[in-house]
């Protein structure tokens, strides 16, 4: 992080100091104009750098933005750091470029000339052939910004009006970063885009994918942004995100590993004469609303805040969206555990504890295979002919995977993206169900941690101690997903 006189350590603090520094502050901030064609994803630039699904609006539609917005980028103390100016797309780039040609003079500089134009724009020239009120927002925006970032869609060709907007650029004088958008489509067009900046003296070219998101992307947009000026803010936003980022990494770990330890410790006891159907159900159910819970936790924590789970434009889904879909589990290759006449039950995810006692649960569901868990019902229970319910391994297995690829992907989910997370991708089992985790095991154990009969929250300070340890286990296989995605 950039080195300060003071760190603050309370809000208090913070705001005393940075009033103190204000010049300090205000000098360091550097004004971006997020500039391009219709339609080549500066909103969704935004978003993404924003870290804000709701900045504006974005959709597969020409000229979404009208107006110039601004929005600040401010460091952990609350102080600015960035200014961006999300412009209108230069819908008339090549009309722009025919006024300067024939109504300015060719002695006078860019800027001369631009603020001619501008200038027309203003008192309605009737030299002006057309309506040019967006342009003339782009180009006032440019002439007083810091820097341009150039958005530009590499799905298409690189046409004649694309030269004529960085011909405006480079006439205005502000240092100008092309970044290159939707570069997972893997273009057939990427390297003439390549070849035509360098031929505009633009070599320092950003491959920032505003839809598939790549941490490491940002940080070289904010690194070769630096090199476009001497302020020291670029430094502290790598520094900050960087740090933000692995946190978030540990805090999602732990919402999965608090969820998985919770699932893990849920147990209900039946006898003779009980509603086994209505008891499974509710397990079930109970499972499934936690499940939910984890999924918006993590949504929230990557600040997907408008997700939803089933019916908005960003949901989360399987091509079977039930976790207790036995089918699920051989999609995943999740093995079922073998053993002995009590287990789990075909369909239900939940394992009995049996101790060779039958009471006709295998009728009355229909049927059951392996994962017989002797440990999980007491001698007193066993006398008295007490079956102990728990969800199987396979199925914590199968949450495990699910919740541990629902991380990794809004890892790599821009902020514009409008996809639906499927959560029956391919994906690498932490661990497979026959070799459950330690925490997971020990969490049997443990009924009284599970918070899923009352109020999801109520016992977490009780599996803070097991979630820690699991979450390290989650943490690590989160790297390895990280790693074979790169």
């Amino acid at each position: 992080m950039l080195k300060r006189s003071f760190n603050p350590t309370n809000p208090h603090q913070a705001q005393v100091w940075q009033q103190q520094h204000q010049s300090m502050y205000f000098n360091d901030v550097v004004s971006i104009a997020i500039i391009g064609h219709t339609n080549t994803g500066k909103t969704s630039l935004m978003r993404t750098l924003l870290r804000d699904c709701d900045f504006g609006e974005v959709k597969n539609a020409p000229a979404t933005t009208r107006h110039v917005e601004t929005v600040k980028i401010l460091d952990k103390y609350g102080a600015p750091l960035v200014t961006l100016y999300d412009t209108p797309g230069l819908e008339d780039a090549t009309g722009v470029m025919d006024y300067l040609q024939e109504h300015t003079n060719p002695r006078h500089d860019g800027v001369e000339r631009l603020n001619v134009f501008l200038q027309a724009v203003q008192n309605n020239s009737q030299a002006l052939l057309g309506d040019f009120s967006q342009e003339a927002k782009v180009v006032s925006t440019l002439l007083t910004v810091d820097i341009a970032i150039y958005v530009i869609d590499v799905r298409e060709p690189v046409l004649s009006k694309y030269k004529d907007e960085l011909a405006i650029l480079a006439s205005s004088g502000t240092p100008v970063l092309p970044v290159f958008n939707f570069i997972k489509s893997n273009s057939p067009f990427t390297q003439s885009w390549q070849e035509m900046l360098s031929r505009r003296a633009l070599h320092v070219i950003n491959a920032f994918d505003t839809v598939a998101f790549d941490f490491e992307a940002e940080m070289n947009l904010w690194a070769n942004l630096g090199t476009l000026t001497s302020a020291p803010c670029f430094l502290t936003l790598q520094s900050e995100r960087t740090e933000i980022w692995h946190d978030m990494a540990e805090e999602g770990s732990m919402i999965i590993a608090d969820f998985l330890i919770n699932v893990a410790s849920f147990s209900k006891k039946i006898s003779d004469g009980d509603d086994e159907q209505g008891v499974l159900l509710a397990m079930q159910e109970a499972t499934r609303q936690a499940f939910t819970i984890m999924q918006h936790r993590l949504l929230e924590l990557y600040k997907f805040y408008h997700a939803d789970i089933d019916d908005t434009p960003m949901s989360i889904q399987g091509s079977n969206q039930d976790i207790f879909d036995n089918d699920l589990l051989a999609r995943y290759g999740i093995r079922a555990v073998g053993g002995g006449v009590a287990g789990m039950i075909i369909g239900a995810g939940i394992d009995v504890a049996t101790f060779g006692a039958s009471l006709g649960l295998g009728t009355a569901i229909g049927g059951v295979i392996g994962g017989l868990l002797p440990n999980s019902s007491t001698i007193k229970d066993k006398a008295m002919g007490i079956k102990t319910l728990t969800i199987s391994n396979e199925t914590l297995t199968l949450l495990s995977a699910q919740s541990q690829y629902l991380h990794h992907t809004l890892r790599h989910r821009g902020h514009a993206s409008l996809d639906v997370i499927h959560l029956d991708g391919d994906t690498a089992l932490p661990w497979q169900s026959d070799k459950l985790p330690a925490p997971l095991k020990k969490a049997r154990a443990y009924p009284h941690y599970s918070s899923l009969d009352t109020n999801y929250d109520d016992h977490q300070s009780l599996r803070a101690e097991l979630a820690d340890k699991l979450a390290i286990i989650l943490d690590t296989h989160l790297s390895t997903l990280e790693k074979s995605h790169d």
